[in-house]
């Protein structure tokens, strides 16, 4: 996030898009449904009436895939009639000419044949925008989970930057992570082509400061990136494949595929706090502490360094990550100093990341830190690009052009499938799952169907049905809902009978990397 939760009360305006933020966020959705009550205002761009959707005072349900369309076709309208900032452009941005004179080619007729709304409706969107400032813009895996999923990004910074939203307060662009985690895992170089603090790999300089830190020698060239590492395990060109808290084959698209990939690795090691689907076939299973079993730190969607204090004592044999990970490089060869999360941090991470040299545990004793916090005398960073001050020097405009996802209705798969979270279960539910109250709330999966395509289709809502794609099928039951639009259903990943990634379609961005999770192809048959 370019800014913090605690703008949320203060917000005038909020753009959700591409967020089911009361079920994948439902602590952050509580902030912003007080906002609104306390006379905030709310646009939710979303194919489906999702549960935020009912707190805003606009809901936009565009078609799946659609966002750069949508996006092209409000910046039309910002442009076309001046309602942009045009001080902020000009003084804070580069390649204004450059975007105009893509966006142009998307008026909102052409805008809302894709998007699959009304082209008064993306003008009043835009004039809505225009009008309050600044607005915060929030986005979620909607976005990302496309194949255009890079693009769709850079179309949510473009609009900030046009309406001189960035830089502020109550502003910005705002992902919500989606773990509790991720950030600091992306933080601390869990990316293939960037160490710690988002140093290059590719960059001498910065390969040379960790080589000598490290006391090794380093690749030049970037990491895989996950599809090649698990195509890597079929031809061989991966020979071993250490899996870390994640599980795989149930969260990767295609199932089917990925056990293939799975049961083709020569050595697997996986390093969990449960049995998963995935540690079926590992060669070795080390056994992790939990979040609450040992001192360290975390990092959420706002940048904010926070410490993690241990609350008990861990079971049976199972060690801390950093433990293992130090006792794993003893056995190649190099004898690592630290001893605690505390000793990594300090002496290695604020060292070498310069975002994070500000940051000792005895700075985030309290409510953390939000990085860049660049010496031991500052406050930290609740908002970046201060009016304006972008990292780079001026913000860049960057065109993109629509394209639509990779697999599209057809007369044998007529339905579009999404796929996402519901609010009682996390993930794949190995920890949840663990847990009966949250079964009893959600017991199972559905595939939540419109009324019009249950009507068609004669099935009525808890019926069983079969969801099939080119790639496999399941049987769940069938919720007929307002939520979702015609021609569309929407399941999740939390139950591996009905896991919605027996049918996703293994294609990915061409930057990212990250699958389409959000389009496929399916058909809905009802069961005798």
């Amino acid at each position: 996030m370019t800014n913090s939760f605690e703008d949320f009360p203060k917000a005038k305006m909020f753009f959700i898009i591409g967020s089911n933020t009361t079920e994948a966020h439902p602590v952050a959705a509580t902030f912003l449904k007080q906002a609104v009550q306390d006379g905030a205002q709310m646009i939710v761009v979303d194919p489906r009436y999702s549960g935020i959707a009912e707190h805003a005072q606009m809901h936009v349900p565009i078609k799946v895939g659609s966002d750069v369309a949508f996006i092209n076709g409000l910046m039309h309208v910002l442009i076309s009639e001046e309602l942009y900032d045009k001080d902020y452009v000009q003084s804070c941005t580069v390649g204004f000419d450059s975007l105009k004179e893509k966006v142009l080619e998307w008026p909102p007729e052409r805008a809302a044949e894709v998007a699959g709304v009304p082209a008064e409706t993306i003008v009043a969107v835009a004039r809505k925008l225009a009008s309050v400032k600044p607005a915060m813009l929030i986005y979620t895996l909607g976005i990302t989970e496309h194949t255009c999923g890079v693009n769709n990004v850079l179309s949510c910074a473009n609009l900030q930057m046009l309406l001189g939203n960035v830089g502020f307060e109550c502003g910005g662009v705002n992902p919500l992570r989606g773990q509790n985690n991720v950030q600091g895992a992306c933080d601390m170089g869990a990316l293939p082509n960037v160490y710690p603090g988002y140093q290059k790999v590719i960059d001498e300089a910065a390969r040379k400061k960790f080589e000598e830190a490290w006391g090794a020698e380093l690749s030049p060239n970037n990491g895989l990136m996950m599809p090649a590492m698990m195509d890597g395990l079929v031809d061989g060109t991966v020979k071993a494949f250490y899996v870390f808290g994640e599980n795989l084959a149930n969260t990767e698209p295609d199932i089917r595929h990925v056990e293939h990939c799975l049961e083709s690795a020569e050595f697997m090691v996986c390093n969990d706090i449960f049995p998963t689907e995935t540690t079926r076939f590992a060669d070795v299973i080390l056994p992790a502490t939990a979040w609450s079993e040992d001192d360290g730190t975390f990092t959420n969607s706002e940048r904010r360094v926070s410490r993690v204090r241990k609350a008990v004592e861990a079971p049976g044999v199972s060690k801390p990550n950093w433990w293992v990970f130090k006792e794993i490089a003893k056995r190649m060869g190099h004898d690592w100093e630290a001893n605690s999360g505390q000793e990594i941090w300090d002496n290695e991470i604020s060292v070498l990341a310069p975002q994070m040299v500000g940051i000792k545990f005895e700075r985030i004793e309290n409510d953390g830190l939000q990085w860049p916090v660049p010496d031991l005398d500052h406050p930290g960073t609740p908002y970046l690009h201060k009016e304006g001050c972008f990292t780079c020097g001026l913000g860049n405009f960057t065109p993109v052009e629509w394209t639509p996802p990779a697999e599209v209705p057809d007369e044998e798969y007529p339905l579009v499938l999404s796929t996402g979270r519901r609010l009682y279960h996390y993930h794949t539910r190995t920890q949840t799952g663990r847990c009966a109250g949250l079964n009893d709330l959600l017991g199972e999966e559905t595939a939540d169907i419109s009324l019009a395509d249950a009507a068609k289709l004669g099935i009525s809502d808890g019926e069983r049905v079969k969801v099939s794609s080119r790639r496999g099928e399941v049987e769940v039951r069938a919720r007929v809902t307002k939520q979702v639009q015609e021609g569309m259903v929407w399941m999740a990943f939390h139950f591996r009978e009905g896991c919605a990634n027996w049918l996703t379609n293994p294609v990915y961005d061409p930057v990212s990397q990250t699958a389409e999770y959000k389009a496929c192809s399916v058909k809905v048959e009802k069961l005798a």
